[in-house]
């Protein structure tokens, strides 16, 4: 599976003397320090009313106290050496060649997307990737093939059918699908992937840090690190800071570096949120304990509602409770409120007409007592939920 295309881009940049890479550089007041110990009075970033410049002269740059942003986008004078330390930490957790740093996990997916995949290319997208994931399909060049719902059959008849027909073919999914709580079919994917010489591109949002030996997210835990060309990933949600990330060959890494737009017109994510992410991405690996936690938590939850999961899916934190009617489901999460639990109510266009639902997402912070508790006043507010109707709705 050769990513060639990417390469003959990457030097046809490089023959118009238009290649760009990220240099490491600390922000000290009205300075920049570059990598080599090099001072230069900074007209590069946008520090307009002097606020970075109060807070970093002469200050500790370890004080965790640091609330200063990035100034500028990452290749002008935004990438600090806490931004290139975590894209090698994440690296390191994706067993990739190289990673780079979005300042948000929205851009580094609609981004990697819409960069990636070029005119000539073919895209097959799960109908229920994420916003973020249709958009940068939406953004690319490339021919669209929406396919239903972890359809193995209808992925391989469009491979067959194009089959030497595209340039670069990518397979786009969620890992785990933030609205149903259900997983990707990866080692299919990727078998059908190698067969036909396709690429994969993962969004692991709501795997990193919670699945995997590692903490590595779904690829991990199901033994396709490997095997997935592309990782994307947020650092806002296990990993509890700001922010998103790609993690790949380092071709690709390079191609985002030079044409991503996401990436290249966005300020650069702050970097004390780039150094707390980092400090939590170095822990994932040692907070097996919370994952074995949190994992019970949520096939408790599951057999206090009478809901079927088995394997990975039963220990995922995501748990939607279909209701239906979108009024219905708002009194639901009203009278959960009034009862002291937040339950948001999940509505068109999030959903589909007729999917409005209760979204309940456990953490490991929760207790036994919590989890009993909060399916007791379920029951009591929605007799409804946990019958047989209800929990074959919810697969």
């Amino acid at each position: 599976m050769s990513l060639q295309p990417l390469h003959d881009r990457l030097e046809a940049i490089a023959q118009e003397g238009r290649t760009r890479k990220l240099s490491a550089r600390k922000v000290e007041g009205v300075h920049v320090v570059e990598a080599d110990g090099r001072r230069l009075m900074n007209f590069g970033g946008n520090d307009y009313l002097g606020v970075v410049a109060d807070e970093t002269r002469g200050c500790d740059l370890q004080s965790p106290h640091e609330t200063h942003g990035a100034t500028a986008s990452a290749l002008i004078c935004g990438w600090t050496p806490r931004h290139e330390a975590l894209a090698r930490c994440i690296a390191e957790l994706e067993m990739a060649e190289a990673a780079v740093v979005f300042p948000s996990g929205y851009a580094a997916c609609s981004g990697a997307i819409a960069t990636l995949a070029g005119e000539g290319d073919l895209i097959l997208s799960d109908e229920l990737n994420h916003a973020s994931l249709i958009d940068g399909c939406r953004l690319s060049k490339a021919e669209r093939v929406i396919y239903p719902h972890r359809d193995l059959d209808f992925v391989e008849h469009v491979l067959t059918d194009r089959a030497g027909k595209a340039g670069l073919t990518w397979i786009v999914t969620d890992g785990v699908f933030s609205m149903d709580g259900d997983i990707a079919p990866l080692p299919q994917l990727a078998d059908l992937a190698e067969r036909f010489g396709a690429h994969m591109m993962v969004d692991e949002a709501h795997g990193t840090g919670v699945l995997g030996r590692r903490g590595g997210g779904l690829c991990d835990a199901m033994g396709v690190s490997d095997r997935v060309t592309v990782r994307i990933g947020t650092l806002s949600k296990a990993v509890g800071h700001q922010g998103g990330f790609v993690a790949g060959p380092q071709v690709v890494i390079d191609t985002l570096v030079n044409a991503c737009r996401s990436l290249i017109y966005s300020t650069s994510l702050a970097p004390i949120v780039a150094e707390g992410a980092h400090r939590v991405i170095q822990r994932l690996s040692l907070w097996q304990d919370r994952r074995d936690r949190l994992a019970h938590l949520s096939r408790l939850f599951r057999r206090r509602m009478n809901l079927e999961a088995g394997g990975i899916e039963a220990g995922i934190p995501i748990i939607p409770l279909v209701i239906g009617e979108e009024a219905e489901t708002v009194r639901a999460s009203q009278a959960m409120r009034e009862n002291g639990f937040f339950v948001p109510a999940i509505r068109p266009p999030t959903v589909a007409p007729g999917q409005s639902r209760l979204r309940v997402s456990i953490t490991s912070a929760h207790r036994d007592h919590d989890i009993e508790l909060l399916a007791d006043i379920l029951h009591r507010v929605c007799p409804h939920l946990g019958s047989a109707e209800m929990a074959s709705a919810t697969q």
